[in-house]
């Protein structure tokens, strides 16, 4: 916005001038039409935006301000509800945007009450592991248009910046012909990405197996290991499993299952996948594979990665050839109805 001369309004009840200018020009140039204000008395702030009259203003963050007004300290419920408010009022009397900043519990919704979130228009989450590179931007809420859009960002030294093919990220350094290893197409709002989940399975010294689930549920990753064991007769039960989604992202989406079979079985009988093959698809508790939504965008991200073979729920593929959207003749689709079908799949190797 300041890149075109638009008055931008920056509001910090938590960091001074002095390290805002440092930060800004850390990650880039403050132009002059970025106005800054140290400040959490919501009066003065409302003195400084009729004064300024800016475009767009950011409130860092809610739970810092305060309004003379109210006996209550900064952060309560009171205190948020009359802010946001207040902030509601100006925006629509004045006709500017206004992003506010608020911190998140470790559950990962916003900190205090949640009301609110029903009083805005648009509610933005940034989600990511700590000790990942990357971050997602999800809209859980919009007044004003889908929510089933996300961005994907990396952290570098000059800030945020777009992550323009995610399939690319999420797949650096890959392991090639090792066992264990899968990849697997997820969908995250309108976006398609490949992702690669890693599976290791060991004999345990304890008398309490140890599963550990990084990036996906750990119930359903208990779950699908029972299916394997009870269903292709795997003994299991006395082996370590230890599962992750490569590069911190977390997926929890059922479309994973097959995917996380695949790299258990792969682990314990010490068979590599073939490198040119992605999986996904949803398992049941009965070993069946059911198809899962948006089948044909999988296929088409597969397609354009370079993948060669995509093991999915027959009930997409077949759904995929009757549609004929989509060209299918780069690509070799498997669909299968069992978890018993993958195992008899020729893009298994030998022994490694």
């Amino acid at each position: 916005m300041s890149d075109k001369q638009e008055k931008v309004l920056y509001v910090s009840g938590e960091e001074s001038l002095q390290q805002i200018k440092l930060r800004g020009d850390r990650i880039g140039e403050f132009s002059d039409s970025i106005f800054l204000l140290a400040e959490t008395n919501i009066t003065t702030i409302e003195g400084a935006i009729d004064q300024l009259q800016p475009k767009v203003a950011i409130i860092d963050s809610i739970q810092t301000m305060y309004d003379d007004a109210v006996d209550a300290a900064p952060g309560s419920m009171s205190q948020v509800r009359e802010i946001t408010g207040v902030l509601l009022r100006i925006a629509k009397k004045k006709g500017i945007t206004i992003f506010i900043v608020g911190h998140v519990t470790k559950e990962g919704n916003v900190a205090g009450p949640r009301m609110l979130e029903h009083m805005v228009d648009t509610v933005l989450y940034f989600e990511g592991d700590a000790a990942a590179s990357y971050r997602i931007l999800r809209g859980v809420k919009n007044r004003f248009g889908s929510t089933n859009e996300i961005g994907v960002f990396e952290m570098r030294g000059q800030g945020l910046v777009e992550v323009p093919n995610p399939s690319e990220y999420m797949l650096q350094g890959k392991p090639v012909g090792e066992s264990g290893s899968v990849v697997a197409c997820a969908i995250e709002g309108t976006r398609s990405f490949m992702i690669e989940v890693q599976a290791l399975v060991c004999h345990t010294y304890f008398n309490m197996p140890r599963r550990t689930a990084a990036g996906t549920d750990y119930n359903r990753v208990n779950l699908l290991i029972a299916v394997v064991e009870k269903r292709l007769g795997m003994q299991l039960s006395d082996c370590d499993a230890y599962v992750n989604v490569a590069g911190g992202m977390r997926i929890t989406e059922p479309a994973l299952d097959l995917a996380i079979i695949a790299a258990l079985i792969s682990s314990q009988s010490g068979r590599a996948i073939d490198e040119h093959t992605v999986i996904f698809g949803e398992v049941g508790l009965v070993g069946e594979v059911r198809a899962v939504p948006q089948a044909e965008k999988r296929v088409a991200e597969a397609i354009k990665t370079g993948y060669k073979t995509c093991i999915l729920p027959l009930a997409n593929k077949i759904s995929i050839e009757k549609s004929g959207n989509l060209d299918v003749s780069g690509v070799e689709l498997v669909g299968i109805r069992n978890i018993r079908e993958l195992m008899n799949r020729k893009e298994w190797s030998g022994n490694v």
